[in-house]
């Protein structure tokens, strides 16, 4: 297989503890069966899925349950047996956070009873392949959760597609032991993902602290084959290395412009994880039905990486790995650096949920008091988006929309760099997060009142034609009553109206 190093660096960033130790040091455990599901109906971005299931009919694990409502979304399946309790609106993982969704709700029966899976042949049409993907549920597993239909579906002419098996934030480690426990279905997974795409060349990255996630995948592809020709590229361990932005600039020295994507530089990344669950869609006709999650924190008694079917609680999950150490604080949905806290441990595993820390008062920020901005630059030198956090935080408290603008508050990764850094403890990541709701509302009352602003300019211009219109055929009439066809008609009509009248004794009108 062709390796190599990258000789570009990625700028800014931070070297953090990893804390991976624990959870990497045993094989990822399976066999977990949940008593209850909860499935969120938005487990991805864009509009919830439809349900297609009612209350009380008993489901089977790997049965459609939700259906896809638009080419951006993505079915959503039972992963466990049993019948359906409730459809109805409940706090879950979002993606900035806990959010209400519509969930379906079922009561496991214990049998974990399956449908058919049928491992029809993988079709060749590319249409008929991305209807495959989204009719299995298959979102992006780094994070994100973008249904993936929709994301190959936007590369129609992809030169290098990435599989991304950095996983550079703190505590996870779900895609490292899965490179080290399953190399050839992510292999698989990565070639058929190129081969949809049309890429010539498919790079799997992955950070130089994973050796044995390296050499297993190494040993897996070979001498990298034919096209998509593979590539591993080892990336140098810091934080965050495996940002899609950071990563394409690292491995191919292309920056993706602001406000745009990579498919539109013709590149494409995607999750090891996700490369997995393609090819156990092609080769078993098996939907998303469940993912590798990390476990750790020092508050649970066993850190390790467990398979977990999508919708069980995290209590159920916590259980399965022993249950909570005394001294246990605080939940984290995702790693130390871009997680956030969840308020209780009902809430489900989704399929975004790459992490679950169990954090105790060591492993926390308690103290949330801050300090004035001092303006040393340290937040501007650890951006690895080549921003000014520190103008940002002006911007944003002021209110100064057009500023945010300029200084492109959206190229916020959110990764907090910034918050580590910040001598003053001004968690800028968080602040930033709620700058974007304000300026996306900001922006679509904009947007309302620019589209109203139009609306009324198209009116009176519609009134002004339709007057202009009118006065013309007026003044034609006027023209033809004159000196035309209708006013010689009209004359003799009247001159026939007078003869009628003489001829019977009345005088004329």
């Amino acid at each position: 297989m062709l390796e190599y190093t990258p000789d570009r660096h990625l700028t800014g960033g931070l070297r953090l503890a990893a804390h991976k130790i624990d959870s990497t040091a045993r094989p990822i455990k399976r066999g977990l069966v949940p008593t209850r599901l909860i499935l969120p109906l938005a487990q991805h971005r864009g509009a919830p899925a439809e349900p297609v299931v009612s209350v009380g009919e008993r489901v089977l694990r790997g049965q459609r349950v939700a259906a896809a409502a638009s080419l951006e979304t993505a079915d959503v399946h039972a992963t466990t047996s049993g019948v359906v309790r409730a459809i109805e609106m409940r706090a879950v993982p979002a993606l900035a956070g806990v959010a209400a969704a519509p969930c379906i709700v079922i009561d496991a029966d214990g049998d974990h009873e399956s449908i058919d899976f049928a491992a029809d042949s993988w079709p060749e049409e590319r249409a008929a392949q991305l209807a495959r993907v989204r009719a299995g549920g298959i979102v992006g597993l780094g994070g994100a959760a973008y249904p993936t239909a929709a994301k190959i579906g936007a590369a129609p002419a992809c030169r290098i597609i990435i599989i991304n098996g950095a996983e550079c934030e703190p505590y996870i480690s779900c895609d490292d032991v899965l490179m080290r426990e399953a190399p050839e279905q992510i292999v698989a997974g990565a070639r058929l993902l190129g081969e949809i795409v049309g890429a010539e060349q498919c790079i799997i990255a992955i950070e130089r602290d994973k050796p044995l996630a390296i050499d297993a995948i190494g040993q897996a592809a070979g001498d990298g084959g034919s096209a998509p020709r593979l590539r591993l590229a080892e990336l140098p361990t810091i934080y965050p290395a495996g940002g899609e932005r950071q990563l394409i600039e690292v491995l191919i020295g292309e920056e993706v412009p602001a406000g745009r994507y990579p498919s539109d530089i013709a590149l494409l990344c995607q999750n090891v994880g996700t490369a997995f669950a393609v090819h156990r869609l092609a080769a078993h006709g098996e939907p998303l039905l469940s993912r590798i999650v990390t476990v750790a924190g020092r508050g649970v008694a066993t850190a390790q990486n467990v398979e977990v079917p999508i919708g069980t609680p995290v209590a159920e999950l916590i259980a399965f790995c022993g249950g909570y150490r005394e001294g246990a604080r605080r939940l984290l949905h995702g790693g130390s650096m871009m997680g956030y806290a969840l308020p209780n441990d009902d809430m489900p595993v989704a399929k975004g949920t790459s992490c679950v820390v169990a954090a105790t008062t060591e492993e926390i920020r308690v103290d949330y008091s801050e300090w004035p901005c001092i303006r040393c630059g340290e937040c501007q030198s650890a951006c690895p988006a080549r921003l000014q956090p520190q103008e940002l935080l002006i911007a944003g408290r002021s209110a100064d929309h057009a500023a945010l603008d300029v200084l492109g508050l959206y190229e916020c990764i959110e990764c907090g760099c910034c918050d580590v850094v910040c001598p003053s403890h001004i968690p800028l990541t968080e602040i930033f997060r709620r700058v974007k709701v304000v300026h996306r509302a900001h922006e679509r009352q904009l947007q309302f009142s620019t589209d109203s602003a139009q609306r009324f300019l198209r009116r009176e211009e519609r009134h002004r034609a339709e007057a202009q219109h009118a006065r013309e055929l007026q003044e034609q009439l006027i023209r033809d009553v004159q000196f035309g066809e209708i006013g010689k008609g009209a004359l003799q009509a009247a001159v026939e109206r007078a003869r009628r009248k003489r001829e019977s004794g009345t005088e004329p009108d």
